[in-house]
């Protein structure tokens, strides 16, 4: 009799035989043949922005388990932001028409249900779910560049809890960076008034939607534009750009680089003069702006990006000044924030505007908060998370903000849909039976709504005072609700 060493052995020596079959046998396949099977495995064709597997594998596990379980009743979800860092006493809503793009275009290709399939993690009425999937809730959402604050519901779901739950991972990705972006975007505006302020982020930004969605966030709150092609292509944004320090190296002499470059693109046409001296450089560009007006050409203004900002920028502008080039504005850039901007403000530094970059497109300093979608009613029936320092409040809620005498937001009122207290609703229909509701704002209207939020800031929290916030009364409604839920919860 065999031992089970010697079993062990011969089955693996068939194994190893079978497994060089395989690869004798896919090595005769015609090459096409090969590539197309490894690119059905990978998921070819599905565009990672789109596609619903851009989603946690649990979402899919709960759904399973949902439908195999009959739960399918309506359930109501509410993103909202738990208690903010001190650098944040205020967010700025933003990314809702993003997210509402992808609810109504979230559908399962064959080839995702076959990949799906495929890895038999999966049953049929799943996949079959899956395979029909057509998202038919309603949304209630605040508006695009309204201003909010911790444990307010800026999105509401409603809809059967497999739908609302697997949109889940993908609302949050949507609404947390562009709202967290867009706060930092709104900390600029306010640290650097009057100024031209473009987005120069792409080139750090964490992958190609990111830096995309930088730029749309950044404009809501009052950027004057960005550098980034494709957002004016898409958006409709203004786009802005100078050159690079690799132009002016590429060329012998710096003066001849202006020129050409000049020449190239008169239109709205900057300088950069930094690349070796840069009050040298500022001497040339006077020089060379009498030979460019007589060819119709004016030279708009002349980019820093690197040195002491602001004892540079009074430098170059009495230079330009005393050149006659008084209408020619000052541009900075080059590692600059909120704190940047207010320090060069102090200075008294005549910068006209600035580009910023990596601190916008990665919110360096807050690079992420914590944003939470919850439960929050099933069946009719109010949800309550108890978890410590997680707890949630339950039901459908509603957020009314008053203002004091001179229009600033005194306080918010949070409470349920259904309690009616004094002030401005800020939740809103924005979507019903999966469809999005006529009439919505567009792209510059959000961006009007942002700069009025700002303007009605209370004095502390425009001037990015660390720790200041707004207060957020809980109404006796919800504690109510709460208290009940609690209740309920223990009798089971």
């Amino acid at each position: 009799m065999a031992s089970s060493r010697e079993l062990s052995e011969d089955a693996a020596g068939r194994a190893l035989i079978c497994l060089n079959a395989a690869a004798r046998a896919a090595a005769k396949m015609p090459r096409a043949i090969r590539r197309g099977a490894r690119l059905r495995d990978r998921g070819a064709g599905m565009d990672p922005a789109t596609s619903p597997l851009l989603t946690d594998l649990y979402q899919l596990n709960m759904m399973q388990a949902y439908l195999e379980g009959g739960k399918t009743d309506t359930a109501v979800f509410e993103l909202f932001f738990r208690a903010l860092p001190a650098r944040r006493g205020f967010l700025v809503a933003a990314g809702l028409e993003t997210a509402l793009d992808f609810l109504e275009q979230l559908r399962f290709s064959e080839a995702e249900i076959a990949w799906l399939e495929r890895s038999g993690r999966f049953g049929r009425p799943l996949l079959d779910y899956l395979a029909g999937f057509r998202f038919a809730g309603d949304v209630h959402a605040m508006a695009e560049g309204t201003a909010f604050f911790a444990h307010e519901p800026i999105l509401r779901v409603t809809a059967p809890l497999p739908q609302a739950q697997l949109v889940e991972t993908r609302l949050i990705n949507i609404l947390h960076f562009q709202s967290l972006i867009a706060a930092k975007a709104a900390r600029m505006v306010l640290a650097a008034p009057g100024r031209l302020l473009v987005d120069f982020g792409l080139r750090r930004a964490h992958g190609a939607e990111a830096g995309l969605m930088a730029a749309r966030a950044s404009y809501i709150s009052g950027f004057a534009g960005t550098a980034t092609m494709l957002a004016q292509q898409k958006f409709g944004i203004p786009v802005y750009g100078t050159m690079a320090h690799s132009f002016i190296q590429a060329h012998d002499d710096e003066a001849e680089a202006f020129a050409r470059f000049a020449r190239s693109r008169p239109e709205n046409l900057v300088l950069l003069i930094d690349t070796y001296d840069t009050e040298a450089a500022a001497h040339k560009v006077v020089a060379l702006a009498p030979r460019l007006a007589r060819e119709g050409i004016a030279i708009r203004g002349v980019r820093l990006d690197s040195g002491d900002l602001a004892a540079l920028a009074k430098s170059v502008r009495c230079i330009l000044d005393d050149g006659g080039l008084r209408e020619t504005i000052v541009f900075a850039s080059g590692g600059l924030d909120e704190d940047a901007l207010m320090a060069l403000a102090a200075a008294g530094a005549p910068i006209d505007g600035y580009g910023i970059g990596t601190s916008l497109a990665t919110s360096s300093d807050v690079p992420a908060l914590d944003c939470a979608y919850k439960l929050q009613e099933y069946a009719g029936v109010p949800r309550r998370k108890r978890s410590a320092g997680k707890a949630t409040w339950p039901g459908r809620k509603q957020v009314w903000r008053r203002y004091d005498a001179d229009g600033r937001i005194e306080s918010d009122t949070l409470s349920l849909e259904s309690d009616s207290h004094p002030g401005e609703p800020l939740l809103r229909p924005v979507m019903r039976a999966g469809r999005r509701v006529p009439s919505r704002p567009g792209l510059d209207e959000c961006r009007a709504h942002a700069a009025l939020e700002l303007r009605r800031l209370p004095p502390s929290l425009r001037a990015l005072s660390p720790g200041a916030t707004c207060s957020v009364i809980v109404a006796d409604a919800l504690a109510r609700l709460a208290a009940d839920a609690d209740r309920r919860q223990a009798g089971h």
